[in-house]
């Protein structure tokens, strides 16, 4: 527009938004040859089976809006887990969903609350969040979390794992006094990201018991761990729990998720959902991957054989390593500060991820690539080391 200043159009925006700090996902680099261990993509392409439906359907049919409510693969999930059509939801990724579930359950706060709201509750003069306010969370736990809970003007709750990143108990939480059991939405990574450790069924069953206000189980990496939190979705109607296709399946090009739930929620949720929010192609694909299950269970124990492997091999060079329920490893290198490991690693063409936040800047997440990949890193790592 003529005459309109950077400065002036900023004024067009939103302040909320204005201050908003965005999410920041995983480098996708743009160097030839790199070992990528950034992003925690699956390292083995789509079964064959996969691959021919979607190229099938590329054709006459582009043209054509997509299934609006992903209806053939609401039917088959359903199938698969012993449930209705009427309790999934499936989403233009998980992320997509997380972000619905803030918008629908969440109240924003005030623009006046926002001005004087503060943490502590003793302070004369000031506003607390009320719990319908409130979007909660472990932490560290999935970085996307304080973004929705911002975006969305919502008053965030972070409360710290245990030191191990375990989950307190319940008993801990309220000796705590931090956590909001009325809280109007708490996420839970499980398994957990970034440090991949595992929860059991029972400590989360025990949360979800306490709560008051609607909690995802994020359980994006699930396929990699022991156990699966699912039956506390039919158990409670306030649970939901949220799964990928991303992770384990090898469709992160495709964007596809869903949640599982009570049909209140569900309803609740495709009232404010994008129309044709899942791409036909993406659907296809998901559909596909459903008949191929026997595929990428071989793929998830490949994985996890790999995991274990790297993890020895990496202890033996001095790493402290983490126990994983996931398709990465957090671990504390030796001798160098893990931002310096960063870096020496990329100059031998490997790319792992580092966090700057202070619970899990001492340590690196490594995705479990293949086995050569997995076997460069430990190569390189015995190199770094033995440098002068």
């Amino acid at each position: 527009m003529a005459g309109m200043t950077s400065r002036s159009a900023a004024k067009l925006i939103r302040p909320l938004v204005r201050v908003l700090h965005a999410y920041v996902p995983g480098e996708q680099p743009k160097i030839k040859g790199l070992v990528k261990l950034n992003t925690n993509e699956n390292p083995h392409p789509p079964s064959p089976h996969v691959l021919a439906a979607v190229r099938a359907a590329v054709d006459g049919r582009l043209r054509l809006y997509p299934n609006p409510t992903a209806q053939a693969l609401r039917e088959k999930l359903a199938k698969l887990h012993r449930c209705q059509p009427e309790n999934i939801l499936v989403g233009n990724g998980s992320d997509e969903l997380l972000a619905l579930a803030t918008r629908c359950f969440v109240e924003p706060i005030s623009l006046e609350g926002r001005a004087t709201r503060v943490p502590k509750k003793n302070q004369p003069g000031t506003r607390v969040a009320r719990p319908s306010e409130a979007v909660q969370y472990f932490t560290p736990s999935y970085s996307l979390y304080p973004v929705l809970a911002d975006s969305h003007g919502a008053a965030k709750n972070a409360v710290p794992l245990k030191p191990d990143f375990s989950l307190p108990s319940v008993a801990e939480l309220r000796r705590g006094g931090q956590w909001d059991f009325r809280a109007a939405l708490t996420f839970v990574t499980t398994p957990n990201a970034p440090s991949g450790r595992g929860h059991s069924t029972a400590e989360l069953g025990a949360l979800c018991h306490a709560q008051k206000g609607v909690t995802i189980l994020d359980e994006a990496y699930v396929d990699f761990a022991a156990e699966h939190a699912l039956p506390l979705a039919f158990k409670h109607p306030h649970v939901l729990v949220s799964r990928t296709f991303s992770k384990a399946y090898s469709l992160c090009f495709q964007r596809v998720g869903y949640f599982v739930g009570h049909p209140a929620l569900i309803v609740a949720l495709d009232k404010i959902r994008d129309s044709y929010n899942v791409n036909g192609l993406g659907q296809i694909a998901a559909l596909a991957t459903l008949d191929d299950l026997p595929y990428y269970r071989r793929n998830f124990q490949r994985i996890i054989a790999t995991r274990a492997w790297l993890g020895r091999e990496l202890a033996a060079l001095g790493f402290e390593v983490l126990p994983s329920q996931t398709n990465f490893i957090l671990a504390r290198p030796p001798k160098f500060p893990a931002a310096t490991w960063l870096e020496k690693l990329r100059v031998r063409k490997i790319l792992v991820r580092w966090f700057k936040q202070a619970e899990v800047r001492d340590y690196l997440r490594i995705t479990i690539g293949t086995e050569a990949e997995a076997a460069a890193l430990v190569w390189a790592a015995r190199k770094i080391l033995s440098a002068r």
